[in-house]
């Protein structure tokens, strides 16, 4: 599916054709590693890591999420990557959504790419959770810089969770068109 966004929005004029692609995949605990980063051209893995969600998506599995700015809930869909940043979080990296409705409002909320002390694999035994953002991605502080340097600058970063309504709705998801009923059920899973 995140292949299938990614070619939606490049016929679509979205997003030129990116070397690199990030896919979370929301389906999965927070302890476990569940955002990849692929190089296309040369078909590797050039990342596998836990990823925050946010506080307000769940505890250890993320169930919930939104558009809406003080929601604190990670948002679903195809993200392209803007400049890299030094903020509050440190470096970070800016993303623009590129799904109506799901994550278009990402840079007004200020959902970035950035690392965390709280996205660590002894949090995830000693608590049965790594923490949680206000939204963002967060990653382990340890490889943030090498993976915001991978991903800035008109990469893709695909977030993926079976919730019926963007299944249903989103308009680079079979590139538009209506998605079989019980699709978001069936437990689909990114390719």
């Amino acid at each position: 599916m995140a292949l299938e966004a990614r070619d939606c929005a490049g016929r679509r004029g979205l997003a030129p054709a990116s070397q690199r692609l990030a896919v979370i995949d929301y389906t999965r605990p927070s302890t476990a590693r569940r955002l990849w980063v692929f190089d296309l051209d040369t078909r590797r893995l050039l990342f596998s890591e836990l990823v925050a969600h946010g506080k307000g998506s769940g505890d250890n599995f993320a169930r919930s999420f939104s558009n809406e700015a003080g929601s604190q809930q990670s948002s679903l869909g195809l993200f392209r990557t803007a400049e890299s940043y030094i903020g509050q979080h440190g470096y970070s990296l800016r993303m623009d959504g590129l799904e109506p409705g799901f994550n278009d409002r990402a840079r007004d909320r200020a959902i970035v790419m950035h690392g965390a002390w709280y996205v660590d694999p002894r949090l995830a035994s000693s608590q049965g959770r790594i923490g949680r953002s206000h939204g963002c991605p967060a990653v382990r502080t340890e490889v943030a810089r090498r993976m915001i340097d991978t991903l800035k600058e008109g990469q893709l970063l695909f977030a993926w969770y079976p919730e019926a309504q963007w299944v249903k709705q989103s308009r680079l998801l079979g590139c538009g068109k209506l998605r079989p009923r019980g699709a978001a059920s069936r437990g689909a899973r990114p390719h």
